[in-house]
């Protein structure tokens, strides 16, 4: 399938312009192919998130939302999964060449807060998942439990964003661009509140 990149000219995910310029001009014209490549590396090594080939995609044939938003799922899943085995056998020396120091902390004590629920936020929000997927194999949390948190978590994000998009088109596009992620963040508020209530109540 090959597309125009117009539709997406507007759009600017706080990333440097030239790297979103080069990842839209490589990957958009390979549709479904390049939203795919885009998902599985996104989850592990790079920085640009498959929402800037789903959207305009979605906007292009909004029939096919929810089989783009199934592509972008599996893609990111997996990985997700590849980025797991990076930690897993690079080990935190690895990370520490891939992240900060300090960033690396904050995500072993979210693992030590929250537990697989950490890799459930991430993947739902617009927190760099990848550095997740890489410390969810240095922590080894448990495989099973990390698939099924980063399939719930990428599932509702791209499902969400592809069904909004299905629905209202390109009205909703600044909309979404604008306040998506501060959404996404809101009920990443809430599942921790939660988390943390159903811990309590446990103690008690």
């Amino acid at each position: 399938m090959v597309i125009s990149c117009t539709k997406l000219d507007t759009a600017s995910m706080g990333i440097a312009d030239d790297l979103l310029e080069w990842s839209k001009d490589l990957f958009l014209p390979l549709g479904e192919t390049g939203l795919f490549i885009i998902a599985f590396v996104e989850s592990s090594v790079f920085p640009i998130p498959p929402d800037i080939i789903l959207i305009p995609l979605v906007l292009f044939k909004s029939s096919l939302g929810l089989y783009y938003a199934s592509i972008s799922s599996a893609g990111s899943v997996l990985g997700g999964i590849a980025g797991y085995y990076i930690g897993l056998k690079g080990g935190r020396p690895l990370a520490m060449r891939l992240f900060s120091e300090g960033k690396l902390k904050r995500v072993e004590d979210y693992f030590a807060r929250y537990g697989a629920w950490a890799v459930l936020i991430a993947a739902f929000t617009p927190i760099p998942y990848k550095v997740f997927t890489i410390a969810s194999g240095i922590v080894r949390l448990d495989l099973k439990r990390f698939v099924l948190a980063s399939a719930i978590g990428r599932s509702a994000r791209f499902f969400a964003e592809a069904t909004v998009i299905m629905v209202w088109g390109e009205q909703i596009l600044e909309f979404l661009l604008q306040y998506f992620e501060i959404v996404t963040l809101i009920i990443a508020g809430a599942i921790i509140g939660a988390v943390v209530v159903r811990r309590k109540m446990r103690k008690t």
